[in-house]
């Protein structure tokens, strides 16, 4: 519901009157959404019409879903031709763990104690204070492109949001921006041979870039290029790098894939009525057999043929959501989990027509994987 509110600020700002705010402030202070402090401030000190408007939604935004939904109720009671106008919904939230909850901006470190219960458990991977400190991960950005049409506005935000975060996480960050398909190959290729994924317990590859199915687009890309001549990197190779037979230092380690880019042209959303532990078996010779593919996880921005947004202020919604659910779940949540999470905010997102749905991909994961920040 807060994403709701996000979407309508504009043009509640721009129609909302002062006698609706009034009451609405009123509603929002016997439902203990605000208090008097705040109720006072936008009544008393802040000027003009317009940026009590601004002031009000966003203070009640920013605490949530639950106050979202109170607020949006309050709105259609106290004006229901502007609840119309906005097109907001008259049904409420799904129930989650996180709907009611603050986003963080930094990282919250789990408990020791929180740690010292789970890391002998034999159905989660384990996780110690070494293997913390071995961590690594890589991360590729394209912003900049030979077509300077193609150029990513926003894409910035998501290099250093997702910087931050892995760091925070433990992770030393293999960084490269604006590679071509051959570089990132290449980069991916490096990255297998890592010094630090004998000891490590976990690693991240995050690419993010204009793609197609199946693929990543080069900073040379350009819709003349026949199909052999494309600069792409298929996504495959990703798997194909780090699986058992090419990366033995990864075997039975968590290997989570994070790809933000479009996977067609097509739109995420549709009109319809109302009508309608390690896996070793023995094998002759005295040789071992593995799983050639095992302990991936893989989340991407969007499904098959369909477009993801970036926001040129605050870049796209996979990486804004992902860091706001790490930051603040990881302390007690596995992978799997904070990625339902994340998909639940896709779900709820208010836009009529752009919608994406994220989607957990090639999940080989047999066991759970908690990130333990901070031990």
């Amino acid at each position: 519901m807060a994403e709701e509110l996000k979407r309508v600020r504009t043009p509640f700002i721009e129609n909302v009157t002062l006698p609706v705010i009034k009451q609405l402030l009123n509603d929002l202070l016997d439902d203990k959404v605000l208090n008097d402090g705040e109720q006072e401030n936008i009544l008393d000190v802040v000027n003009g019409r317009a940026d009590k408007a601004g002031v009000l939604i966003d203070s009640v935004r920013k605490k949530g879903d639950k106050a979202s939904w109170i607020f949006i109720t309050s709105i259609k009671k106290r004006d229901a031709m502007l609840f119309e106008k906005l097109k907001l919904p008259a049904e409420p939230p799904h129930a989650t763990p996180e709907a009611d909850c603050q986003w963080s901006t930094e990282l919250i470190p789990c408990k020791m104690s929180f740690w010292d219960s789970k890391k002998n458990n034999s159905e989660i991977y384990p996780v110690t204070k070494e293997s913390v400190r071995s961590r690594v991960a890589l991360l590729i950005t394209n912003i900049k492109f030979k077509d300077k049409s193609l150029d990513r506005a926003g894409a910035e935000v998501d290099e250093r949001n997702m910087y931050r975060l892995l760091q925070a996480l433990g992770y030393e960050v293999v960084k490269h921006t604006n590679l071509t398909g051959q570089e990132m190959d290449k980069a991916v290729f490096d990255f297998s041979k890592h010094s630090k994924l004998k000891d490590t317990d976990s690693v991240f590859v995050v690419i993010m870039s204009h793609g197609k199915l199946g693929s990543i687009l080069g900073v040379n890309w350009n819709e003349t290029q026949t199909a052999a001549e494309a600069d792409v990197f298929p996504i495959d190779n990703i798997y194909k790098r780090l699986n058992s037979a090419n990366c033995k230092a990864l075997i039975d380690k968590p290997k989570i894939i994070i790809i933000q880019a479009c996977r067609g042209n097509k739109e995420g959303s549709v009109l319809v009525s109302d009508d309608g532990g390690p896996l070793w078996s023995d094998a002759p010779g005295g040789c071992q057999y593995v799983h050639k593919e095992k302990d991936f996880g893989a989340l991407l921005s969007s499904t098959p043929d369909t477009m993801a947004y970036r926001d040129p202020d605050t870049g796209s919604l996979l990486i804004q959501y992902f860091v706001e659910v790490v930051n603040t779940w990881a302390c007690e949540e596995h992978l799997e989990e904070l990625f339902r999470m994340i998909m639940r905010r896709f779900e709820r997102l208010p836009y009529v027509t752009e919608k994406q749905m994220a989607t957990k991909e090639r999940w080989t994961l047999p066991r759970l994987f908690y990130f333990f920040p901070g031990i």
